[in-house]
């Protein structure tokens, strides 16, 4: 196992660079000037100095190896100074915003909390709900739960977020008064009162996200436990005397669990890279909200930055999907 990941870590680097390369062009070919939002009375002389202070005036390949020094030398650098109290990284220039003129990281540093909070906990409910909903719903196949169930999950997995949205506001927000309907990223949380307004403030982008994620989740796990409980292994296990818990709680949500696990590894990208849409409807000042942000003010550095930390993620969470793989199921074997 331990030489499988170390080959695997070595063969993403060409892939990610790759991939690096790619988004570096497409983003290059993109419509759009990043001097557009510059004041229409700035001189065009001071407009190609600044051009030129951004780096625009440099051939792609130069900017391409610059930007790709800077991520994966200079900020580490930064982040290793940050953490021991060094001054390695005092003179380097950063990954710089051409919106706000802040280094992207610094951004995404600052970001990240609300990310977490709020993606992030929608995650781990969706999870925690949806795996016992289809294992139940495959045990007990075309029941009453099961229908409701399927009608639920078929709902949650059709209907989109900008739709479900802002109708939880209406409901919960203008209706009922029960929760506020936007997102104050100025909340401190250090005692248990600011807890709660926290828990209050989170309760409907994460119930949004959390009803599309468990509804996708439940579908898989009850195709899959459905597959394996009509397997040969399950009428032997109870032919041996085997209870039915044992039987459905430890063989076939074993094996069940292998293509759920897919799942569940290609969300981490969403954890961190943010729900965008979410974000935008409940203000939520995330990491989705910044790369919206970034689109529209034409900030190539942030948008690419942003992008290849997602690219970055979906290709070590596929890593962590091939391991645990290893891990449910004793018969793969990675040679």
């Amino acid at each position: 196992m331990l030489t499988y990941i170390i080959r695997r870590l070595v063969l993403s680097v060409p892939t990610l660079l790759f991939i690096a390369l790619a988004i570096f062009l497409l983003l290059e070919l993109a419509p759009g000037d990043p001097m557009a939002t510059v004041p229409l009375t700035v001189p065009p002389e001071v407009k190609e100095k600044m051009r030129l202070a951004l780096g625009l005036g440099e051939p792609i390949y130069v900017r391409f190896w610059k930007w790709l020094l800077q991520f994966f030398w200079i900020e580490p650098k930064v982040f290793f100074d940050y953490l021991f109290g060094t001054n390695y990284s005092q003179d380097d220039l950063r990954v710089i915003s051409w919106l706000s003129r802040a280094p992207v990281f610094d951004i995404v540093v600052k970001s990240m909390p609300q990310t977490l909070w709020v993606v992030g906990v929608a995650n781990i409910v969706a999870v925690i709900i949806a795996i016992p909903i289809g294992i139940y719903s495959a045990y007990k196949q075309y029941s009453a739960f099961d229908q409701v169930g399927t009608f639920v999950t078929m709902v949650g997995f059709s209907v989109p977020p900008f739709f479900t949205g802002p109708l939880m506001i209406v409901i919960f927000a203008v209706w009922l008064h029960w929760f506020p309907s936007i997102y104050d990223t100025t909340l401190v949380v250090d005692d248990w009162t600011s807890f709660k307004k926290q828990l209050s403030q989170m309760f409907l982008p994460v119930m949004v996200l959390a009803l599309q994620i468990t509804a996708q989740i439940s579908r898989f796990m009850r195709s899959s436990m459905l597959d394996n409980l009509n397997q040969d292994y399950v009428r032997t296990a109870r032919a041996k005397g085997l209870s039915e818990k044992t039987v459905v709680l430890v063989h076939v949500l074993r094996n069940s669990m292998i293509p759920v696990v897919t799942v569940i590894a290609l969300n981490i990208p969403t954890i961190f890279g943010g729900a965008i849409i979410t974000e935008q409807v409940f203000k939520v000042n995330g990491i989705g909200y910044q790369l919206i942000l970034a689109i529209q003010g034409n900030d190539l550095p942030t948008v690419q930055t942003l992008t290849f930390i997602f690219a970055v993620l979906i290709v070590f969470s596929n890593l962590i999907a091939d391991v645990l793989y290893g891990i449910l199921d004793p018969r793969i074997r990675y040679e």
